[in-house]
């Protein structure tokens, strides 16, 4: 691996980090329970002061390593989305009869996640003193002054996708109508935005998994095959894009940076589907409006980078392309990472141009395949490649 010469500021990282063993102990134990309620604090003696313990250990390391931005690793999150809809007024957490299938590590066979991901909206949902704005008040007592601090949050279209998709919640206790719950998704987000703004908040990052669905090259897609309309698909795309278009343009006027980073799935090292880029670039690359993008690259499924070349229509955005991988112990071949982002400059301007692993180490609390040492190792080698390619 290059020696690190100096840190790079065009390395980022997406948001998640390992927990350590003693906040994991904490957190298998509300995996399988459903008579605790979000935060789950109040539940276990030791647990909220663990939790912080480790956020300032791994704040820390951020620091250290010179990080741009800084997250708390996601140290307080369960899932990457759920704890989001779990603080949620008007939203109860219950352990469901399945979890989400991911494909195993052979590509083909069904692996099974956890079971904690059923949802039963009770009431209007509201986004008024999230739990969430307390963890990045927590994130700023212990982050230098100085560091620009990155909160991360499933997307606006991620959640009323998935949640609108499952039996119970349109036509439940409270939403008679699609729509009718689609404006709720959009008036609670824009309340979480307006305390986040108002506690500090300047960056906030919506993750994404739903936008290869729509992808005509993904076999594991729902909307694919002769007797899918293929036209109403691209309306639901729409929606969805407009959904968090909305929302994007809120964060702008309180004078947020607004993120998203897209993958095809993220748990125990395993990945949901496939869907290329360029199926799909058309739409959420190209029509949503966010600040910056991080992007999956990291194997043959997200397809070639001529994806990219929608951006060209939009020179003020930046592309954080995800060519290293979180889910391996492994290190890459920095020869041929340095080739594709030389490739990706074709497209990119380089100065807007940036070089991640396609998704956090840890998306759910269990984490990825391999060590924190691990994790820091890989890390500080996307450090190093990102300095000698770009020179900063």
């Amino acid at each position: 691996m290059t020696e690190t010469k100096q840190r790079s500021t065009r390395f980022l990282t997406v948001g998640s980090l390992l927990r350590p063993d003693d906040l994991l102990a904490y957190k298998a134990q509300i995996e399988h329970r459903d008579d605790i309620h979000y935060p789950f604090y109040q539940e276990f003696a030791g647990y909220k002061e663990t939790e912080d313990q480790a956020v300032a250990a791994v704040v820390d390391q951020q620091v250290k390593l010179e990080f741009p931005e800084i997250t708390d690793g996601e140290f307080s999150k369960s899932l990457w989305h759920l704890d989001f809809v779990w603080g949620l007024k008007g939203v109860r957490r219950y352990i469901a009869d399945k979890g989400y299938f991911f494909r195993d590590l052979d590509e083909t066979a069904h692996y099974e996640t956890r079971k904690d991901i059923g949802i039963e909206i009770q009431d209007n949902l509201s986004g008024h003193k999230h739990t969430f704005i307390d963890h990045f008040n927590r994130l700023k007592e212990q982050a230098p002054e100085s560091a620009k601090l990155k909160q991360c949050i499933p997307s606006p279209s991620h959640i009323y996708g998935e949640l609108s998709m499952r039996e119970g919640i349109i036509g439940g206790q409270v939403y008679d109508t699609d729509e009718a719950f689609r404006q709720d998704i959009v008036k609670a987000y824009k309340e979480f935005l307006d305390e986040f703004a108002a506690t500090g908040g300047t960056i906030i990052q919506f993750d994404d998994c739903l936008w290869e669905l729509f992808a005509e090259d993904n076999p594991n897609s729902p909307f694919n095959g002769q007797e899918i309309d293929q036209s109403a698909m691209v309306g639901l795309a729409q929606k969805f894009i407009d959904l968090n278009n909305e929302v994007i343009a809120h964060g702008h006027s309180l004078g947020l940076k607004v993120y998203t980073h897209n993958c095809r799935g993220n748990y125990d090292s395993r990945n949901m589907g496939a869907g290329s880029y360029s199926a799909i670039a058309h739409l959420f690359l190209e029509k949503q409006d966010y600040d910056r993008f991080y992007l999956e690259w990291d194997d043959e499924r997200a397809g070639d980078l001529s994806a990219l070349e929608v951006f060209k229509h939009k020179p003020e955005t930046e592309v954080v392309i995800g060519l290293l991988s979180s889910k391996t112990n492994t290190l890459e071949n920095e020869e041929k990472i340095k080739a594709q982002l030389e490739e990706a400059t074709q497209y990119i301007s380089k100065d807007k141009l940036f070089l991640s692993h396609q998704c956090g180490f840890a998306s759910c609390d269990g984490g990825n395949e391999l060590s924190i040492n691990d994790q820091w190792d890989k890390i500080k080698q996307g450090q190093a490649i990102a300095f000698d390619f770009w020179g900063e």
